[in-house]
């Protein structure tokens, strides 16, 4: 790991007090770059800044941000920006998962999933980009990148309004990027598949709850059996160097791409 690759980006991360969000944000600061963390639960978040600052390469604040609301969007980027000078990079990791069968979708289920999936994701491309805009032009490109979801390749019956709102972030990367390039900004993404983070493991445990599946672990053992070509479920060490390649300039000729790290699983 090169100490220095990111050095120079601040980044703001959304949902990063734990799972993916966290380890990003770790990973980021570990290559040299400046992490803004994001979270509801701000305790968690200031754990996570905590133990990247004591490390001692990248700096990092943690700021509460309900990310279903401009506001908070907007006062992220402005903490970013207060600690760090300026922002590069958004990061848009925040989501959530509560399986529901087709015919058992309510509004509350729909409206909870579809807010923080995708009107989060909106709602942060945008102040991050308004941001991004007011700082003027730059050499490189600065860098939105979201977070997708091997839902939006393949329909499950289980996370209808998942898969709903993947698909949304898949057409907000697409749109993103024709419609912000003309500001010198690029948006990307990446889709995981079953990654073991806090997010999967409640995942498992619900769908035990609704009947779709019969033991905790069955959900894990079935995907690996039936629809992986890497038989095992990933960890969130697969997906950094994914993350990290979208942050740095390694990537900056690329804009509207959806990158798959899901052991095989959308080639089905």
């Amino acid at each position: 790991m090169d100490p220095n690759r990111l050095t120079g980006k601040n980044i703001l991360i959304t949902g990063a007090g734990r799972g993916m969000g966290a380890a990003n944000a770790e990973h980021f600061a570990a290559q040299g770059g400046n992490v803004c963390l994001g979270d509801l639960d701000l305790d968690a978040a200031q754990e996570i800044a905590d133990k990247i600052n004591a490390a001692g390469n990248g700096k990092a604040v943690a700021v509460r941000m309900d990310v279903t609301k401009r506001e908070d969007n907007a006062a992220a980027v402005g903490a970013t920006v207060e600690a760090f000078g300026m922002i590069n990079v958004g990061l848009f990791n925040a989501g959530l998962n509560k399986p529901r069968f087709f015919m058992d979708i309510d509004e509350d289920n729909w409206d909870m999933i579809m807010n923080v999936n995708t009107k989060a994701m909106w709602l942060g491309m945008q102040e991050t980009a308004r941001q991004m805009i007011a700082q003027g032009p730059q050499e490189k490109p600065y860098k939105l990148i979201n977070v997708g979801s091997i839902a939006s390749r393949k329909p499950l019956v289980d996370v209808t309004v998942y898969c709903t709102s993947k698909y949304g972030c898949l057409a907000l990367t697409h749109c993103g990027a024709i419609g912000l390039s003309e500001h010198n900004i690029t948006v990307n993404g990446y889709a995981p598949g079953v990654v073991v983070t806090p997010l999967w493991e409640q995942l498992d445990k619900d769908l035990v709850d609704i009947g779709f599946k019969e033991k905790e672990g069955q959900a894990y053992e079935d995907i690996v059996r039936d629809a992986l070509q890497i038989k095992r479920v990933s960890y969130p060490e697969d997906i950094l160097g994914t993350a990290a390649f979208l942050v740095s300039h390694d990537s900056d000729y690329m804009t509207g791409q959806m990158i798959h790290i899901d052991g095989g699983w959308c080639i089905q």
